[in-house]
């Protein structure tokens, strides 16, 4: 996936609208253009960030309630909807991916919408970054058991003093997302809420996670 050219791909725009604020966001127009796979036998090598999902319209609508400028660094930040929010509700930002698509796309979405955003490609087993955050925030990133050392310690390398983590994930990911975050307790304070998202056909259930470090 790496490989695939951001001029060899159709393109669509979305247009979303948080707190009264909309922006534009460039999205791949066809999944079978950046995965060529079965997403059922390869969920490694699924690009998760082909579409905007609900846990980043909730963390962008939170985001929206805080005061500006924080110094925020967004985590799998995918087709950047969180990063980009942030940057237009007048927040300092890094968004980061560990694909080099999704990161062109942001700074397309970027450009569209006349926001200043950084972008980074990021391993979190080998982060290298060289300066700390007010919040690190992420939606949809806690998947698997092998990542919660990494992140735990990109955690608490990165934030600031007196920082926070913000998580939301779907209700559906709690299988994976109750035994993080038991481990995030030994270094963390946790508080938890849960968010709704009504549509025509459902009501999406959304879990807010908010991380403050042990004194």
């Amino acid at each position: 996936m790496n490989s695939i050219s951001l001029n060899s791909i159709s393109l669509e725009e979305e247009k979303i609208t948080i707190r009264g604020k909309t922006l534009t966001i460039y999205l791949p127009a066809k999944l079978e253009e950046v995965f060529e796979g079965d997403p059922f036998l390869e969920v490694e090598k699924f690009p998760f960030w082909f579409k905007i999902w609900e846990a980043g319209l909730v963390l962008a609508d939170y985001l929206a309630t805080l005061s500006p400028p924080k110094r925020i660094l967004e985590l799998g930040a995918g087709l950047g909807l969180v990063s980009l929010f942030a940057s237009l509700f007048g927040h300092n930002v890094l968004a980061t991916d560990n694909e080099d698509l999704p990161l062109q796309l942001i700074q397309m979405s970027a450009l569209k919408n006349n926001l200043s955003l950084r972008t980074k490609k990021l391993d979190w087993t080998n982060p290298e970054l060289s300066e700390k955050f007010d919040l690190i925030i992420g939606s949809e990133i806690i998947y698997k058991r092998t990542l919660f050392e990494p992140l735990l310690t990109l955690f608490q390398s990165y934030l600031n003093d007196g920082g926070e983590i913000l998580l939301s994930h779907s209700l559906e990911r709690k299988r994976i997302l109750v035994p993080f975050l038991k481990e995030a307790e030994k270094f963390f304070l946790i508080q938890t809420s849960i968010r709704r998202l009504k549509s025509e056909q459902e009501v999406i259930e959304i879990v807010l996670n908010r991380l403050t470090p042990r004194s």
